[in-house]
């Protein structure tokens, strides 16, 4: 009978700028069954700065241990699980470890732990950062070089980017693209950069196979929310030629370069990726955990609202993200990822609530006004602000911030322009 290998990893979480220790990661794979554990330093729980850094986890002395819950989920508890690459970063690392695998065939299969430690530590999204026992952050590069680029690399890194695309990629982009990827993303082909005025920021490419322009798109669908009343992260076009990137600023980082602990909606519900959850529960898990409720209870309706009448119904519970405050207590992230689907039928991946499903029509929201602490001339006045902003859509498209041309209007015209958009119309009237 064979011997099945066993692997295990162990290294330390941290969390913040100076890099306080939290607690003691341990990650095991024997054969295809594979597992992680934290447990908590004696000292982070004696700490008056101490609070639970993941959802899944209590403030308790031992390990606690972690399964992916299905196929689709991490092996790590969901804060941890947060800060790992996303599709695009796991593509690149993949391709990476194939192409060096070619040379030599002893090289061992990625493990689940090999992809976390490959995210760039100085750009790990939120607070939490892993250590190797000796002392070595994960993943840093050698003392005068930086992993992250200027705002003025962008154009190598979309080059390199659009390679892994068209398959075609060399050795050298490989390398130039480890640890540039983010966990706030997706898919598309992205990094993570240091924008002009020194801070973190996300820079998005155009894809090989886009239909329309994606990156002015999202630009706008940011800009529009704003307007909207609704806080979302900064955002703006740099053009490499006539290639739009949009730029995309952090908002795990204070002004000082503080790291910011972050999770998704879907760690601080608990979530399964393969399990249909609702916004009536993240209303709920808010109240349980937020640091301003009422408020942000309102600010989540508002943004669904806001979601319907663009069509952005890419509305997964990773894309929606808490910062943490102080003491356990969290609030609603800035909006990010928030795009027009023009193609799309408007139905949200998250459902309202168990009993409504997904949200289709204005009038399941307004039904549903008073859970999320909005009376109906509240939830009206929500309405009319929303509606408002996004009826403006083809003036802001058209600006210099978005730069769309008046013939791309018809490719987006559809997620504006709408029967919901119309019954809203005749409801303020």
């Amino acid at each position: 009978m064979a011997v099945v290998a066993s692997i295990r990893r162990q290294v330390q979480l941290c969390i913040g700028k100076v890099g306080l220790p939290v607690g003691s990661l341990v990650y095991v794979r024997q054969g295809r069954r594979e597992n992680s554990a934290l447990a908590y330093d004696e000292d982070w729980l004696a700490s008056t700065a101490r609070f639970n850094v993941s959802a899944d986890l209590q403030l308790m002395a031992g390990h606690q241990s972690h399964k992916a819950a299905s196929l689709h989920d991490s092996v790590f508890h969901g804060a941890i699980a947060d800060t790992a690459p996303d599709a695009w970063g796991r593509r690149v690392i993949a391709r990476d470890h194939a192409k060096r695998r070619k040379g030599d065939p002893q090289l061992p299969a990625l493990t689940e732990m090999d992809y976390l430690l490959a995210v760039d530590d100085f750009s790990r999204v939120g607070a939490l950062r892993l250590r190797d026992p000796d002392g070595t952050w994960q993943r840093t590069t050698t003392d005068g070089q930086r992993s992250t680029p200027p705002l003025i690399e962008l154009e190598r890194v979309f080059l390199a980017s659009r390679a892994v695309e068209r398959g075609d990629e060399t050795a050298e982009d490989l390398r130039y693209l480890q640890g540039k990827g983010t966990s706030l993303g997706g898919m598309r082909p992205k990094c993570t950069l240091i924008d002009e005025d020194g801070r973190l920021a996300i820079g998005k490419f155009p894809s090989v196979g886009d239909a329309r322009s994606v990156t002015r798109g999202e630009v706008l669908a940011l800009k529009l929310a704003a307007l909207a009343g609704i806080d979302a992260a900064p955002a703006r076009i740099v053009l490499l030629g006539e290639v739009p990137v949009a730029v995309i600023g952090r908002f795990d980082r204070d002004q000082a370069d503080g790291r910011i602990p972050y999770q998704s909606a879907a760690s601080l519900l608990q979530a399964s990726r393969e399990d249909d959850r609702s916004y009536t529960e993240i209303a709920d898990a808010i109240r349980a955990n937020g640091y301003a409720p009422a408020q942000d209870v309102r600010q989540l309706w508002r943004r669904l609202v806001f979601n319907l009448l663009i069509t952005n119904v890419d509305d997964h519970l990773q894309n929606h993200g808490f910062l943490h405050v102080a003491h356990g207590q969290w609030r609603l992230a800035p909006a990010f990822d928030i795009n027009p689907f023009p193609d799309k039928e408007r139905e949200s991946k998250t459902w309202l609530s168990e009993q409504d499903g997904p949200i289709t029509d204005v009038g399941m929201l307004l039904a549903r006004a008073a859970y999320f602490g909005l009376d109906q001339a509240q939830a009206r006045a929500v309405l009319a602000e929303v509606h408002a902003a996004v009826a403006n859509w083809r003036q802001v498209a058209l600006s210099a911030e978005v730069g769309l041309r008046q013939v791309e209007l018809d490719d987006f015209a559809p997620a504006f322009e709408h029967e919901q958009m119309a019954q809203v119309d005749s409801l303020l009237r």
